[in-house]
């Protein structure tokens, strides 16, 4: 059975500012925090107050539903002020780092020796828990479920996305230890995705895992997309989902005994400077991340994450936890005269009407925010399916979330799907609809009525 998973429906965006190969060590920045809204569904209680000393890696609170999930605090400091919204929400847990670093020691373990719920009580304990996420519902994953098989994408395809190959260049021992890990918590396979044409992957020679070679536009490299061709889920099946950099985490854990959250992180798009690589701790303030690398801040849109499912944010928030990616756009929001009766050559279409990004494939382009149309209803033209590689009719699911039919929503297979899966439909939409929030929103109705 050939491994080879060739993906011919999509769209490759091809952007201005591509991250070049070289990567900055940043110092300490002045403020930290950590956004319980990072963690979807999760609802925080506080193990500690403001003014509380806290070292890195100890736990900060821990979710409401299953006080065994701790969430860390990525350095060591003081917890400087919680921020709280409406009925006392916790927004934000702001850190003040300390000078000298420490870390909280949950010692080295190794993991050939290690039964299945000895790592998985280590993962829970040490705060390391929430890089492991399932499918279906795109949340952390259950601890009291057993997944039929762990899926690793190590072929980002969305636009300027980080190179793998780069970035976990030399870490080959860490990146085996976790996935040794994570083989004795499933009794199926691990499989981890890599482009067909790279021959640096680090995976290339790893243990434990099935390997998949991978080729085709965005979103070849979106796990849906893979979890669909080797295996898809079915009602009542898990799957669990863990990413590459989340992959060295878990692997220093048990090599070294301490929760380093430090990761590398590409700064792109065609308003940094100089595009290229920096390593930073998760949570790290923007302002200290990208420094005086974003030109014209007054009119651009900084977003951690990628263009396409990432998070607007301005230089006083905060890196998502989650995020290895920072993209960075011009901020417009204007109306051209006549724009949908003009020739257009600087932007990106499927059709081939008035436009002619079809005729320069290749052409990279330097878009900005602007919408181009206004919110509108379902517009019926096929482009949605164009662009969607899953068996799965689009449209048609994205209504059964609106109208909210479970019966619906299941059999059109919401169990495989998450909401980046969308974002070319949102991308490509001429309706302008909320494509990504409007799935999770069904998500969220299935997890409420259905567990």
């Amino acid at each position: 059975m050939s491994n080879d998973i060739r993906i011919r429906k999509g769209l490759d965006i091809l952007l201005e500012g591509k991250a070049d190969k070289t990567t900055k060590q940043l110092p300490l920045s002045a403020l930290y925090a950590v956004k319980p809204s990072d963690f979807h569904r999760v609802i925080p209680k506080l193990l500690l107050r403001e003014g509380n000393e806290v070292k890195a890696g100890e736990a900060l609170f821990f979710s409401k539903s299953d006080e065994r999930i701790l969430f860390p605090s990525p350095v060591s400091g003081t917890i400087k002020e919680i921020i709280r919204g409406e009925r006392r929400k916790v927004l934000e847990i702001r850190i003040a780092p300390s000078e000298e670093q420490s870390f909280k020691s949950y010692g080295e373990k190794n993991v050939n020796e290690m039964q299945g719920e000895d790592i998985k009580a280590h993962l829970l304990s040490s705060g390391c828990w929430p890089f492991i996420k399932q499918r279906p519902y795109d949340v952390i994953a259950n601890p009291d479920t057993t997944p039929k098989a762990i899926f690793v994408s190590a072929c980002k395809t969305n636009p300027l996305a980080p190179d793998y190959d780069y970035v976990l260049k030399g870490k080959e021992e860490v990146l085996q230890t976790a996935l040794t890990a994570l083989s004795k918590l499933t009794p199926g396979k691990v499989h981890v995705s890599v482009f067909k044409d790279s021959s640096l992957s680090p995976f290339r020679n790893l243990k434990n895992i099935v390997l998949h070679n991978v080729s085709g536009p965005h979103p070849a490299g979106n796990v849906s997309t893979q979890i669909a061709r080797i295996s898809p889920i079915n009602k009542g099946e898990v799957v669990w989902v863990v990413t590459p950099q989340d992959l060295v985490v878990i692997g220093e854990l048990f090599l070294t005994g301490k929760l380093n959250l430090t990761r590398t992180v590409a700064l792109t798009g065609s308003r940094i400077e100089n595009p290229h690589y920096v390593t930073a701790i998760a949570g790290a303030q923007i302002s200290g991340v990208v420094g005086s690398q974003v030109k014209d801040v007054a009119n651009t849109r900084i977003i951690s994450g990628d263009v396409l499912t990432g998070t607007k944010v301005g230089e006083n928030d905060f890196l998502g936890f989650y995020d290895d990616h920072f993209s960075s756009f011009p901020e417009l929001n204007y109306f051209y005269l006549f724009g949908w009766a003009k020739p257009i050559s600087n932007k990106v279409s499927l059709t081939r009407s008035l436009t002619f990004s079809w005729l320069n494939p290749k052409k990279k382009y330097d878009l900005n925010t602007n919408t181009n149309g206004e919110h509108r209803a379902f517009v019926v033209t096929g482009m949605y399916e164009e662009v969607f590689p899953l068996d799965i009719y689009p449209m048609q699911l994205l209504k059964a979330c609106l109208y909210k039919d479970l019966d619906e929503l299941e059999n059109l297979g919401a169990y495989e799907v998450a909401p980046e899966d969308f974002a070319l439909t949102e991308f490509v939409c001429v309706s302008k609809q909320p494509h990504q929030q409007i799935i999770r929103d069904g998500l969220d109705l299935m997890i409420q009525e259905l567990g």
